[in-house]
């Protein structure tokens, strides 16, 4: 163990990167004590895929040489981090939670690694996901399933599973993740922390390597994080135009730092507890409310707002399924017995679909997109419970919740993939525990393009209700 407070594990990292600037906290030790808790901790967790270790120490005393030189510094300088194996990184194992990737090499880093290693932060591994993120939950056929550091028989959710787990069980000091239909949102609910999924576009998504385009209105990178200020940093690392990407948004972000103290006053935020059609466990809905409460002691006014949107689950699945078949339906005939059945049955159930499927379930979307308008025409905020349930048992996905049946993928996030959907900035809060001891998360929803009030919001709500300081039993 390394001469060093083993409580700045669980410092936040903005913090963290002000003892570095100060020379209070050696980003060496730093990093050796998050890897002895590593080898302590993440058999009990399977947190990470891989881990950095030669190559985080070499950073870290480079970062080290640089404070000492006096150099400019950057916005995490010498804080640890990880990255969810579904980012490419140069001559370091990327997995993508595939076993048919199990060995895979790239020879470039994705263009979020690039920029999370301009910020000078040390990268101490990659974290687990389901194959090619394509789960709520993290499980592959690469090692044991990721497990809740609150209740190691419970799931972290996904597909930032591992990601969640590291952050919370103080295995580094902010995680890197991505949002297709809720990944970075769902485990940060389960394991009680912050998570931020930005516009669609304001964070490229480019993996690398030169491959022929196919379209992205889902998927978002984005910070899981102990505090609403280190997402804030994070964010405005990862944001910005990328010509790699041609979908990424070419308007500047915003002052996400600035933001956090914005007089929320006057904000009118709409709380829906069902979206109109979920079954949410009642328990959920009680916590959540009581949470979205807290906001009209902060000057908002908060509104029953009776939002309700058809259920568009068939539509967001068929357009998820088509476009992964477009990049990886190769793998059902080159490499069938490789993969999980989840991941199979999806590519599968891709060839089922019709060339008539696709553009009518993108008439879903846009019908979707045009309720959410109309919604923000009245209200700033919309609220909700970012999660139906608690975290339950690993690979016992809820067929019932409330008395009601559901589906088994899908069923449990009913409020996170539709906003993937309309591609708006949304934020998990931790808001409270179920009785049983598992974190629940407050789900804030914003306009298109507008992550500083989400943000904003956050921050108020993290100052009434703060969470950063509780721990899991796993820590």
């Amino acid at each position: 163990m390394p001469n060093i407070d083993e409580n700045l594990a669980f410092a936040p990292a903005f913090e963290l990167r002000a003892l570095i600037a100060d020379g209070q906290v050696s980003p060496v030790e730093l990093t050796e004590l998050y890897f002895s808790r590593i080898d302590r901790l993440n058999s009990q967790l399977n947190a990470y895929l891989t881990l950095t270790y030669d190559e985080a120490m070499r950073a870290a005393k480079a970062a080290e040489e640089a404070v000492m030189r006096g150099d400019a510094l950057g916005a995490l300088h010498g804080v640890p981090i990880s990255v969810k194996d579904l980012e490419p990184t140069k001559g370091i194992r990327s997995t993508n939670g595939s076993l048919v990737f199990k060995d895979n090499i790239p020879d470039e880093d994705s263009v979020v690694v690039e920029r999370v290693k301009a910020t000078g932060a040390i990268m101490l591994g990659k974290t687990n996901t389901p194959e090619f993120g394509y789960r709520g939950t993290t499980e592959n056929r690469l090692g044991e399933p990721c497990r809740n550091p609150w209740n190691t028989e419970r799931t972290t959710g996904g597909s930032s599973g591992g990601a969640a787990a590291a952050l919370v069980a103080g295995l580094c000091a902010i995680s890197v993740g991505s949002d297709g239909a809720g990944s970075i949102r769902i485990p940060s609910s389960f394991c009680g922390l912050y998570g931020f999924k930005p516009t669609q576009g304001r964070v490229p998504h480019y993996s690398g390597r030169a491959v022929p385009v196919v379209v992205n209105q889902f998927i978002q990178s984005g910070p899981i994080t102990r505090t609403v200020r280190d997402a804030a940093i994070l964010l405005g690392a990862l944001a910005g135009h990328d010509a790699r990407d041609i979908t990424s948004l070419r308007a500047a972000p915003g002052d996400y730092l600035a933001a956090l103290d914005r007089d929320i006053s006057g904000l009118r935020m709409g709380w829906s507890p069902n979206f109109g059609h979920a079954p949410v466990d009642p328990e959920v809905v009680d916590v959540c409310g009581s949470a979205a409460k807290v906001f009209e002691q902060l000057g908002c006014s908060v509104s029953d707002s009776a939002f309700a949107i058809d259920p568009m689950l068939e539509q967001f699945r068929n357009i998820y399924a088509c476009n992964v078949y477009a990049s990886l339906g190769f793998m059902l005939h080159e490499h069938p017995d490789e993969l999980t059945d989840y991941f199979r049955e999806s590519l599968e159930y891709a060839t089922t679909l019709t060339v008539a499927d696709y553009p009518r379930a993108l008439g879903g979307m846009e019908e979707l997109k045009a309720r959410f308008d109309i919604f923000f025409e009245d209200y700033d905020l919309l609220l909700s419970p970012t999660m139906a349930v608690p975290a339950f048992e690993i690979e016992k996905h809820p067929t019932s919740i409330d008395g009601r049946e559901v589906d088994s993928f899908f069923g449990y996030l009913p409020f996170t993939y539709p906003i993937n959907a309309i591609g708006h900035p949304a934020a998990s809060v931790p808001c409270g525990f179920s009785s049983d001891g598992m974190p629940i998360g407050l789900h804030i929803v914003g306009r298109k393009g507008d992550e500083e009030t989400v943000l904003a919001a956050s921050a108020a709500f993290e100052r009434a209700m703060p969470w950063a300081d509780k721990r899991p039993p796993v820590s």
